[in-house]
C-alpha cells in the first residue's frame, strides 16, 4: 500500500512560508518587491553563503536579466526563499549555475570534477520559466539550475516550465542538469516537484555519472520532445527520451520514495525515467510511490520506465 498520508503531509509541509531566515550571510532585498532585484540575486549568488530574502509579506517574483553564477571558492550558497520568492529566467535565460570545471567562476583545485565544494542548496524557492537552449559549455541543460561539481540538494522548492534545446542525443534537464558530485554521492531532492518541462532528455532531471535520492516529491507534464534516442538513429537528431528523469552513466543509482510521476512523456523511451548505466552496475529502487500514465512511445522495460543496470526493486508502489 503506498503511503499517500506521508507524501501529502510532506508536500503541505513545503508549502509553508516563514520570515527572512536569522543569521544570513545576504538578504536579497529591504522589505519591499522592488527591493529584490536581478542584481542583487547575482550578487548575492557571486558572495556565497547563506542567502535570505526580504521582500514583503506577499509571494514575489524577481525577473533574473542575468544568470546566477556560484564563484567556486565558496564553501556553500544557499539560497533560502522562505516559500514566498520565485526566480523567473523570463524564458530567455538559465537561472542558476555552479561548475566546478570552468575557469571563469575560479579554478581551485586539479581534481574540479570531485572536489567537495561549494555545496549548492536550495530550499523553499521557485524557478519558473528558465530556459538553457543554445547553451553549450559542458553539453549545455539545465533550464533553471546547472551543478558541475561540488554537492547539490533541493529541498521544498518548486519547478515549472523550464527548458533547453529540442534536440540532441544526450543534452538534458530542462529543470536540473547535474554533471559529477563529489566522491558519487547522491544529489538529494526532498519535498519537491517539477512541471511542464521541456528538452530532448530528462526535462524534470538530467545526469550523466551522478546518482540520485528522491523523497516525497511529484513529476508531472514532463516532456522529451527529441527525436532519435541515444545514439541518435541515422537521420534523426537524437533525444526523446526521460520524460520526467535521464540518467546515463555507470555506477550510478537512483532511488525513488514516497514519490509520484504522472502524465510524463517521452517521444522514444521512458516516460517517466530512462536509466541507462553503461557497465550495468547502477541500480533503481522505487519504494511507496505513485508512476502512473507515462507513455513512451518507442521502448520501455517496465510502463513508464527504460531500465539498463544490475538491479530494479520496486516496493509498496503502482507503476502502470
Amino acid at each position: 500500500m503506498i503511503r499517500a498520508g506521508v507524501l501529502a503531509a510532506a508536500l503541505l509541509a513545503a508549502t509553508v512560508t516563514s520570515a527572512p531566515t536569522a543569521y544570513a550571510d545576504t538578504v536579497v532585498g529591504s522589505g519591499t518587491p522592488a527591493s529584490c532585484t536581478s542584481q542583487a540575486v547575482v550578487r548575492a549568488v557571486a558572495a556565497g553563503g547563506l542567502i535570505s530574502f526580504d521582500c514583503g509579506p506577499e509571494p514575489v517574483t524577481i525577473a533574473m536579466k542575468r544568470t546566477a553564477k556560484v564563484v567556486n571558492t565558496s564553501a556553500r550558497v544557499v539560497l533560502d526563499g522562505g516559500g514566498l520568492v520565485t526566480l523567473s529566467g523570463q524564458g530567455e535565460r538559465r537561472i542558476l549555475y555552479l561548475n566546478t570545471c570552468d575557469r571563469a567562476q575560479v579554478w581551485t583545485t586539479s581534481h574540479c570534477n570531485d572536489q567537495a565544494e561549494p555545496r549548492l542548496v536550495v530550499r523553499r524557492m521557485r524557478f519558473v520559466d528558465g530556459n538553457a537552449t543554445g547553451e553549450t559549455t559542458d553539453g549545455g541543460g539545465g533550464g533553471a539550475l546547472f551543478v558541475r561539481g561540488g554537492r547539490l540538494k533541493i529541498i521544498d522548492s518548486h519547478f515549472a516550465d523550464n527548458r533547453c534545446d529540442r534536440t540532441g542525443p544526450d543534452v538534458g534537464g530542462g529543470a536540473v542538469r547535474v554533471l559529477d558530485q563529489h566522491r558519487d554521492r547522491p544529489v538529494v531532492v526532498r519535498r519537491s516537484s517539477f512541471t511542464g518541462g521541456r528538452c530532448s532528455n530528462g526535462s524534470a532531471l538530467s545526469s550523466i555519472g551522478v546518482s540520485w535520492r528522491i523523497v516525497s516529491s511529484t513529476f508531472t507534464d514532463n516532456a522529451a520532445i527529441g527525436r532519435g534516442a541515444n545514439p541518435a538513429r541515422s537521420g534523426t537528431p537524437g533525444g526523446g527520451s526521460g520524460g520526467a528523469i535521464y540518467l546515463d552513466g555507470n555506477d550510478i543509482h537512483l532511488t525513488v520514495e514516497d514519490s509520484t510521476i504522472t502524465g510524463n512523456h517521452a517521444r522514444e523511451g521512458g516516460g517517466a525515467i530512462l536509466f541507462v548505466s553503461n557497465d550495468r552496475t547502477g541500480t533503481l529502487t522505487i519504494d511507496g510511490s505513485r508512476l502512473i500514465d507515462n507513455p513512451s512511445d518507442g521502448f520501455e522495460t517496465l510502463p513508464g520506465i527504460f531500465f539498463l543496470g544490475a538491479s530494479r526493486t520496486i516496493t509498496d508502489s503502482v507503476v502502470r
